[in-house]
């Protein structure tokens, strides 16, 4: 499932291709020809992200709302005949986004969207981001850390990547209680989110080695992975961790395949 700078990225796209322009919208699949009617031909304001929803405002209280899911794809290029199941095709007569899989897409009012986004927890690629709300659920919550970084109610935006990533640069055992974490240690995490995800919305890609653990700092050949991007100890399972040398280690948590260090990430 695409982490939050992916979709930061995608409302970037959309905006700079369509913002403030009068668009096509159809529905070549047919499952969204008639929401697709009621925004032909109208004016997108913008396209924003809030975590893993993205959002395409349109004049007249109307919100094109896209949740990617695990399957979803959303794609710019040029307007030739749509091909493949696609759902949703924004359009003008230079670029076409073609949208293909996605869990949710559906048409909503502001105060729909209002009340989605007041069930997410904050986002840190956002301005509005408030750090103090998702540490007042984490330091009352027993779950894992591992667990309630995954949980967008908490925390929006952080992905399997993000998660693994940010332990391991802050040396946090993911098994720890969220009621036993820091605050210090809380805001060293976001701090790291603060840092590292900007850099996937530019980039494209997550990237989270610091620069002495570089394949070029370390004489190592580059990380060949369909994700892309220098990490620690994410995919890594059985590989000798960058810094210490043991061997990463792999588990089930939340849900997902869970990836850290058992000698840097101590539980105490």
């Amino acid at each position: 499932m695409p982490e939050g700078h992916t979709l930061h990225r995608l409302a970037d796209d959309l905006t700079d291709a369509f913002g403030g322009r009068v668009v096509s919208v159809t529905s070549p699949q047919g499952r969204f020809a008639e929401s697709a009617a009621l925004l032909d031909q109208s004016l997108l304001l913008e396209a924003t992200a809030h975590g893993k929803h993205l959002f395409c405002a349109f004049d007249d209280d109307r919100w094109l709302h896209i949740h990617l899911g695990l399957i979803g794809k959303l794609t710019l290029g040029p307007p030739d005949p749509p091909r493949g199941e696609v759902r949703v095709r924004i359009a003008d007569r230079h670029v076409a986004a073609d949208l293909r899989g996605p869990q949710v897409c559906v048409l909503r009012t502001e105060s729909e969207v209002a009340a989605q986004l007041a069930e997410l927890g904050p986002d840190p690629l956002r301005a509005d981001a408030d750090p103090d709300l998702a540490w007042s659920r984490i330091h009352r919550a027993s779950r894992p850390i591992g667990a309630l970084l995954m949980d967008q109610r908490i925390l929006s935006g952080v992905g399997n990547v993000y998660r693994a990533e940010i332990l391991f640069r802050n040396r946090i055992d993911p098994h720890r209680p969220g009621s036993e974490l820091r605050r210090a240690s809380w805001q060293a995490l976001w701090g790291d989110l603060l840092e590292l995800m900007p850099l996937g919305v530019r980039d494209n890609r997550i990237d989270t080695v610091r620069p002495e653990h570089t394949p070029e700092a370390m004489g190592r050949p580059p990380r060949l992975d369909d994700h892309g991007g220098e990490v620690y100890v994410y995919r890594r399972a059985g590989l000798p961790c960058w810094v210490c040398g043991a061997r990463v280690r792999t588990e089930v948590l939340a849900g997902r395949n869970l990836f850290w260090c058992g000698r840097c990430q101590r539980r105490r």
